[in-house]
C-alpha cells in the first residue's frame, strides 16, 4: 500500500510537471486586445501569425497583443472565419516561439488536458480538465466544417478563449473556444486550424458556395413522396430567388421544392451546406426539384459568397 509520503511525492511530481507544461506552452501564448473591457488569448501558430477566436475580434483597427514578457506590440487582422470561430492576426516579434503541435486524433475521453490562456492584466493562466466528449467530423451551427468534435470538461478563465489546448507533454492540440457550442468549451483541432489559416492568409476570408435562394424546410406529402419514389420525406421549398443568382440562372423559381443535389437528399440546412463548401464553388451540380407534382432535374453552377454576406438559407 502506498504511504502518505509516497502519495505526497506523486502529487508534487504531477504538480511540477503541469507547471512546466504551462510554462513551456506559455512562450507561444499571447493576450489579444481586440474588444473593449476583456482581452482574449491567442497562439503563435507559425512565423508572424497568431490564431485566436473570431468572436473576440470586435475591431479591425488598433489591435494589439501582449507578449509573454509583458511587452505590447501592434497586430493586424489578416482574416476571420465566423463559421469555425477562427481569426488570424499578423505580428512582428522575435520574442515568440511557434507552438509544438500534437495529434488530436489520438485523444480519448478521460485524457487529462490543460487549457492555457493569457490575460492582458493578470498574465498566464491555465485550467486542468479532461476530454469530456469526442466524435468525428461535424458542422457548426454557422456552417463551418470541423474535422473532429472535441468537447472539454473544464471551465476557461475569463479571456482564455482563443488559447491552446495542450496535452500532458505540452503539445498543442487545437484552439479553445466558447463561441461555437452553448455551455460546452470546444477545441478546434490542429488540422482544421491549419486549413482555415491557409485560406485566410491567402484570401482574407472563406469563400463558400452560394445558390441565391431563400429556402425553408418542408415535409413532402406521403402520397406525393410515394408517387415520385423519393428516398426522403423532407425538402427545401424556395421562398425567394436572387434575380442575379445561380438559382435563377438555373431556372429555379418561387415554390419549387429542392429534394436532392447530386442525387443526395437534402432536407435541411446542414445537408445543403455540405454542397456549399469552398471546393464546390464554380462546379455544376444536378439539382432535383418538385414542380407541379413532377420531379424535374436541373443543373446549377455554385456561386461564391464571401463571409461578410448574410447566410442565404433559412431552416
Amino acid at each position: 500500500m502506498e504511504t502518505i509520503s509516497e502519495t505526497s511525492k506523486t502529487l508534487q511530481t504531477l504538480s511540477l510537471d503541469l507547471a512546466h507544461v504551462v510554462e513551456q506552452v506559455g512562450t507561444a501564448v499571447v493576450a489579444v486586445n481586440a474588444r473593449r473591457h476583456l482581452s482574449s488569448s491567442g497562439v503563435y501558430w507559425r512565423d508572424g501569425v497568431i490564431v485566436t477566436a473570431a468572436h473576440t475580434i470586435k475591431q479591425t483597427e488598433d489591435i494589439s497583443v501582449v507578449l509573454p514578457s509583458g511587452q505590447i506590440v501592434a497586430a493586424s487582422l489578416a482574416g476571420a472565419d465566423p463559421t469555425t470561430d477562427l481569426a488570424v492576426l499578423r505580428v512582428d516579434s522575435s520574442e515568440l516561439s511557434v507552438a509544438h503541435f500534437g495529434d488530436p486524433s489520438q485523444l480519448k475521453v478521460g485524457h487529462l488536458v490543460l487549457a492555457v490562456g493569457r490575460g492582458a492584466q493578470r498574465g498566464l493562466n491555465a485550467a486542468l480538465g479532461i476530454i469530456g466528449v469526442l466524435s468525428g467530423a461535424w458542422r457548426t451551427l454557422r456552417g463551418g466544417s470541423v474535422d473532429q468534435f472535441i468537447g472539454l470538461d473544464l471551465e476557461l478563465h475569463p479571456g482564455a478563449t482563443g488559447g491552446p489546448l495542450t496535452d500532458s507533454r505540452g503539445s498543442v492540440l487545437g484552439i479553445n473556444t466558447s463561441g461555437l457550442s452553448r455551455g460546452v468549451v470546444i477545441t478546434i483541432p490542429v488540422s482544421t486550424v491549419d486549413r482555415v489559416v491557409a485560406q485566410l492568409l491567402e484570401k482574407g476570408d472563406i469563400g463558400r458556395g452560394y445558390l441565391g435562394l431563400g429556402m425553408r424546410r418542408i415535409r413532402i406529402p406521403e402520397d406525393l413522396n410515394r408517387t415520385l419514389q423519393l428516398s426522403a420525406d423532407l425538402g427545401l421549398i424556395v421562398l425567394s430567388v436572387d434575380p442575379n443568382g445561380p438559382g435563377r440562372q438555373a431556372g429555379i423559381v418561387f415554390g419549387d421544392v429542392i429534394v436532392a443535389l447530386e442525387r443526395t437528399p437534402v432536407g435541411n440546412i446542414r445537408e445543403l451546406q455540405a454542397f456549399l463548401e469552398p471546393p464546390f464553388v464554380g462546379k455544376t451540380l444536378s439539382v432535383y426539384i418538385i414542380r407541379g407534382g413532377r420531379l424535374v432535374d436541373l443543373n446549377i453552377i455554385v456561386g461564391e459568397q464571401r463571409q461578410r454576406n448574410k447566410q442565404e438559407t433559412i431552416d
